[in-house]
């Protein structure tokens, strides 16, 4: 498994389906619900079957061998810019 990526977002929480889609690991939210309601998505090393999922600031998700962490707007997400 990959060491998680931060993913910032704007307000306190997020919902899964959403999440997976700001940080990539879906290309819609179409392709989350099956994913989701099929039991490929971990958040804290749980799988996850609720697309609503309220995700807040720490919570990791994971995905087909890729994690993402819910970080808070602003969280240096290593990039030079």
């Amino acid at each position: 498994m990959s060491e998680p990526f931060p993913v910032p977002i704007r307000d306190d929480s997020i919902r899964l389906g959403q999440f997976l889609k700001l940080a990539n690991l879906v290309e819609s939210g179409a392709e989350a619900k099956p994913v989701i309601q099929d039991g490929h998505v971990r958040v804290n090393g749980e799988v996850e079957t609720r697309r609503g999922r309220q995700l807040v600031q720490g919570d990791v998700v994971s995905l087909g061998g890729q994690s993402a962490l819910v970080a808070e707007e602003g969280a240096d997400d290593g990039l030079p810019w």
